[in-house]
């Protein structure tokens, strides 16, 4: 698309208006101002799309093989262990990735920190595709995508953690819809629609902060079912659910800067100068804010092993690999967090928060399958689940893409007023 930009004035769209005053009719703004022959010329050329094509053209089949020989047919699981990527990785990993929604949000609409605003969009576009597909991998391990409102609405289980989760998610979800919902409304030319949400912005806002709040919690409180099982470094009863909510903190954040910085780096045409003039800044704030999250949850996990008489469990083998987790996936992000915010140095913000991502995904990895029935056997995931769960995120990735290059995320609508 640079080519193209460089060669053509009237793209990007950024508005509902041609050159020659005639409007962009929706074709055309989903094919980003091209011919059907150039958009496609623009597509092959780019080598991340033939990545693309190869994961899906081999994980597609399958995950249909999934549902037609059943989940045994693409992993390993059994009642020992029921969980295992398309949970560990695609539930209990994206949700906290996810949580850049409501932390944004608050900022912004409930705090009023408009130096914020730039950033708003993406986060709670980050928030939104990342919820919808942790549901998709939660129906992929499930399979029966058609009893989904079974323990919501048919067989009730309100003393259940796991209805608990279900109207959480399946809530917010709905809130992150409306949230993201003006920038569609923009797009399509709707702006009467636009005026309506904004009327309820706040209670949007306020709504996501319980709903998140809860429904992080809940995550870690599902592990309280089976306290024989996860290794007791990994589960404290009485701290579990403040171990996930107090990490899905600064994964959010993290998630945010890595997002905002692959974006300006590789799909800097779709930027509006705002968005690139605030970026360094805003990446200071969430790094100041994924700081203070790292230190807090650092406090909570000494606390916990200290409220459960863990100390000695730290000098085992199993003690070694937690001490490298914290290590390695918080210690080390936390400190690379404070040298970049006090001198400036944006390139180390970004590294750590790369860190602090993967740490979060090998923690929830850790707490859901590795370190689940660690004095038994160890796990190792079928490799049709690795590729089913890595062609998953692939569409994801082109989601998250194909939004960003059309809806006003991270660019302003000329005339969305």
């Amino acid at each position: 698309m640079k080519l193209f930009t460089n060669e053509r004035p009237d793209i990007p769209i950024s508005n509902h208006h041609k050159e020659d005053g005639t409007q962009w009719t929706i074709k055309e703004k989903l094919l980003l101002g091209l011919s059907v022959q150039d958009y496609w010329k623009q597509f092959f050329r780019n080598p991340v799309n033939w990545l693309m094509i190869i994961i899906c053209s081999i994980g597609i089949p399958l995950l249909l093989g999934r549902y037609i020989f059943g989940l045994g047919w693409v992993t390993h699981a059994s009642n020992d262990y029921p969980w295992g990527l398309f949970l560990g990785f695609g539930l209990f990993g994206m949700v906290p990735l996810s949580a850049s929604g409501f932390l944004l949000g608050t900022t912004v609409e409930l705090f009023g920190r408009k130096d914020f605003k730039s950033i708003e969009r993406l986060a709670l576009l980050n928030g939104l595709l990342g919820y919808f597909f942790a549901v998709l991998f939660l129906e992929v391990d499930l399979g029966m995508w058609w009893r989904l409102p079974y323990p919501m609405v048919v067989s009730l289980g309100p003393a259940s953690v796991l209805f608990l989760v279900a109207w959480h998610v399946a809530t917010y979800l709905s809130v992150q819809i409306a949230e993201v919902l003006p920038a569609f409304f923009e797009w399509c030319g709707w702006l009467k629609g636009k005026r309506i949400i904004r009327k309820f912005v706040l209670g949007l806002t306020v709504a996501g902060i319980i709903l998140s709040t809860l429904h992080q919690g809940a995550l870690g409180a599902l592990f309280t079912y089976a306290p024989a099982k996860v290794h007791p470094l990994w589960l404290s009863t009485n701290f579990q659910w403040i171990h996930f909510f107090c990490s899905s903190i600064f994964a959010g954040l993290s998630m945010v800067i890595i997002a905002s910085t692959l974006i300006r780096n590789f799909m800097g045409w779709r930027c509006d100068d705002t968005f690139k003039n605030n970026l360094d800044y805003v990446t200071v704030g969430m790094a100041k804010g994924a700081s203070f999250a790292m230190i807090t949850y650092l406090i909570i996990k000494i606390v916990a092993v200290a409220h459960d008489q863990e100390w000695s469990y730290l000098l085992t083998g199993w003690g070694s690999y937690y001490m490298l987790e914290l290590g390695v996936g918080v210690v080390l992000p936390m400190c690379m967090f404070a040298v970049g915010i006090r001198n400036n140095w944006l390139k180390l913000i970004r590294i750590a928060a790369f860190i602090t991502a993967l740490g979060i995904i090998w923690n929830r990895i850790n707490t859901s399958l590795i370190c689940f029935n660690w004095q038994m056997y160890q796990e190792i995931p079928h490799w049709k689940e690795v590729w089913i769960t890595i062609t998953l995120y692939s569409i994801y990735f082109m989601t998250y893409r194909f939004i960003v290059y059309r809806l006003p995320i991270v660019y302003g609508w000329q005339d969305g007023k």
